[in-house]
């Protein structure tokens, strides 16, 4: 690895413990995060109980996943051009109005597949620029020697909301099909609230060059310019590129392993409550991964951790498929989701101290197209699957595929000789 520098951090930010504005962006990112995981189950809950087709949730679900593929380049360069908290500000209210348009539309009784797939791709799309500027402002708000520890909380902050977001979206669900709308569109007008607070800049000190030169013409050229120091940057990391492509592959499984999972739990004769319980004891999984992240990243190197999470999916996978009790899937998927957990922790810390500041929003996104662009392309495979083999055979084929990849991460040189993120620093 070559090329290591460490964001500057002010001498004058405060001991995290007393950190007043990563306190506010912590909630109000937190806030933000809980509104969107009740409405990332809203969706299909709402296209596969209403129409009881797999195939119309998984079309739904490749609009809201389609922005990994398309946005996610661009938005980096936003990042680092504009003012991260005016940027992050305009995402929450533009996610406000989007929800809240569902919201409407439900309580006028009117159910459109169009409209809800634009929302989601909406939605989905500014959630991208949310959290890569909210990832890149980090660093600036937090003393150097206590990015882990930020992260760590971060994480745990991201867990937490998935622990408590899509049990609460199919709890809201059951009560009214436009309850878990209602929550998310007011989640994030109180996020939006705390980031008017916020005093610190989100960005180093040359970020008035950076606008500047953004005003300069000729922008799509720049743009072009912008996106390829990206690209280059990132390609030049091998554990980076590495990690990146090994992560797209595994989320598109899981992707469609989570739409098997609502179509698992009710062929069982399951009920939304009980996939929210099931999607709780995962979320209490990833939570305790990410408070125990710094511990494992002092356990293990960081090779350890990225080959470890990986032979614990393709042994824990197939299992899902011969069990409907909501217990027995919960205690799989919360396993999963502990090394996912930790795993994100020790890659975020290793890419944020290895990454200059005026590239921070650049390769964020060039890592989260390489890592999630796979998405939707999870979404049409799942929703193609479960109608052709059904939600064993899919889940039996899924885990296959991850056998295969914890194969190439322990065979991979540059997963086996990184460095850890402690190296790194």
């Amino acid at each position: 690895m070559t090329d290591v520098a460490a964001a500057p951090v002010d001498e004058r930010v405060p001991p995290l413990r007393g950190n007043r504005d990563f306190r506010l962006l912590w909630v109000g990112a937190g806030l933000a995060f809980l509104g969107s995981r009740v409405g990332t189950l809203a969706y299909p809950l709402l296209v596969l109980w209403q129409t009881g087709s797999a195939r119309a949730a998984g079309l739904v679900g490749f609009a809201a996943t389609l922005p990994f593929t398309l946005v996610q380049l661009p938005a980096g360069v936003l990042v680092d051009r504009w003012d991260r908290r005016r940027l992050m500000i305009a995402c929450d209210a533009g996610r406000c109005l989007a929800v809240g348009s569902v919201a409407v539309a439900l309580a006028m009784g009117k159910v459109w597949l169009p409209h809800l797939a634009g929302v989601a791709f909406v939605e989905t799309s500014l959630t991208i620029l949310y959290r890569l500027a909210e990832r890149a402002a980090v660093p600036n708000l937090v003393r150097s020697g206590e990015l882990a520890k930020a992260l760590s909380r971060n994480e745990a902050r991201e867990q937490a909301a998935g622990l408590l977001g899509r049990p609460a979206g199919t709890l809201l669900f059951a009560v009214g099909r436009s309850a878990p709308f209602v929550f998310t569109a007011v989640a994030h007008l109180l996020a939006l609230v705390t980031l008017l607070l916020i005093r610190t800049p989100f960005q180093s000190a040359d970020r008035d060059e950076r606008a500047a030169r953004a005003r300069e013409p000729r922008q799509l050229r720049l743009l072009w310019t912008e996106l390829v120091e990206g690209v280059v940057w990132v390609w030049r990391h091998r554990f980076i590129r590495v990690a990146a492509g090994l992560i797209a592959v595994s989320n598109m499984l899981f992707q469609a392993l989570n739409l098997a999972l609502i179509d698992i739990v009710r062929q069982g004769g399951g009920s939304p409550t009980q996939l929210g319980l099931v999607v709780g004891v995962t979320g209490v999984g990833g939570a305790i991964g990410a408070l125990t992240a710094n511990r494992w990243m002092e356990w293990f190197r960081l090779p350890h951790l990225v080959i470890g999470a990986n032979v614990l999916w393709a042994l824990l996978m197939p299992l899902a498929a011969f069990t409907t009790n909501p217990f027995a899937l919960g205690v799989l998927f919360a396993c999963m989701a502990l090394a996912g957990a930790v795993w994100n922790v020790a890659a975020g810390v290793y890419q944020l101290r290895v990454t200059p500041d005026a590239l921070l929003g650049r390769v964020a996104a060039v890592v989260s197209l390489a890592a999630f662009g796979t998405l939707s392309l999870g979404n049409l495979a799942g929703g193609f699957l479960l109608e052709s083999l059904g939600a064993r055979d899919s889940v039996l084929a899924i885990s296959a595929v991850m056998g295969l990849l914890a194969l190439v991460a322990w065979a991979s040189p540059a997963v086996r000789r990184c460095a850890t993120p402690d190296e790194a620093s």
